[in-house]
């Protein structure tokens, strides 16, 4: 059976990288979280104080995007790929709402685009993947087999972040996340370089009240389908 490339874009917290796995699970792929990789960047830059803290250097930051190593790394307990930052294990680090603050204005970045877009290229040039993003079927895999785009009410996704960090024993309010969710839709959507947009041939998908188990099956459904036509 012939392997295809499918792309997940969408707005954060809409549970790309959730469904985006079962998906890459249930098929055989493997599976790439590409906003893993945009907020090891962010804390990267986080900890060099080039953004936070009032203060931003992006020029600073741009200098030592050729030191910057990335690598998924998989941990057989888990399940699944962690991110390592220059050998570390950052993982639980980039999911903290700082990190969230900062990643949109660090991925708005052209320099910063053009590092990780070339890499996440390379790494789906044998297909048989599943890589979910904001402009992963508009600019990485522009001739993807199958494209989904996950959309979902602000409200939603941010009652949904909201219990996730909440769970993970993070301080923080429902308005602060909402108000964030808000910020990362606006700068995500209205950034110069690769802005989140819908493709043209992307199958839109609204989970806005779908639980999960329901969203998997619907779009492994269409998985299946693709894959059979190919």
């Amino acid at each position: 059976m012939a392997k295809i490339t499918i792309a997940i874009d969408g707005f954060s917290s809409t549970g790309k990288s959730t469904l985006a796995k079962q998906l890459a699970k249930s098929l055989g792929y493997a599976y790439i979280d590409t906003g893993a990789m945009y907020r090891a960047i962010t804390l990267f830059a986080m900890r060099n104080n080039f953004i936070g803290q009032g203060t931003e250097n992006i020029q600073a930051l741009i200098q030592l995007l050729p030191r910057i190593q990335l690598k998924f790394i998989p941990n057989a307990e888990l399940g699944f790929s962690e991110m390592f930052l220059n050998g570390e294990n950052v993982e639980k680090e980039i999911r903290t709402l700082p990190v969230s603050r900062h990643v949109s204005r660090i991925a708005e970045i052209e320099q910063v685009r053009h590092k990780l877009v070339d890499m996440q290229k390379a790494m789906g040039k044998d297909k048989g993947i599943v890589m979910d993003g904001r402009d992963i079927g508009t600019v990485v895999f522009p001739d993807a087999e199958l494209k989904i785009f996950m959309t979902a009410s602000p409200t939603a996704r941010a009652t949904r972040r909201y219990k996730e960090l909440l769970g993970k024993g993070d301080r923080v309010t429902y308005e602060e996340v909402l108000e964030n969710v808000k910020n990362r839709d606006y700068i995500d959507s209205h950034r110069e370089f690769s802005p989140l947009r819908k493709a043209d041939d992307a199958i839109e998908l609204d989970n806005s009240d779908m639980g999960l188990q329901e969203q998997f099956e619907r779009l492994e459904s269409i998985a299946l389908r693709v894959i059979d036509k190919t």
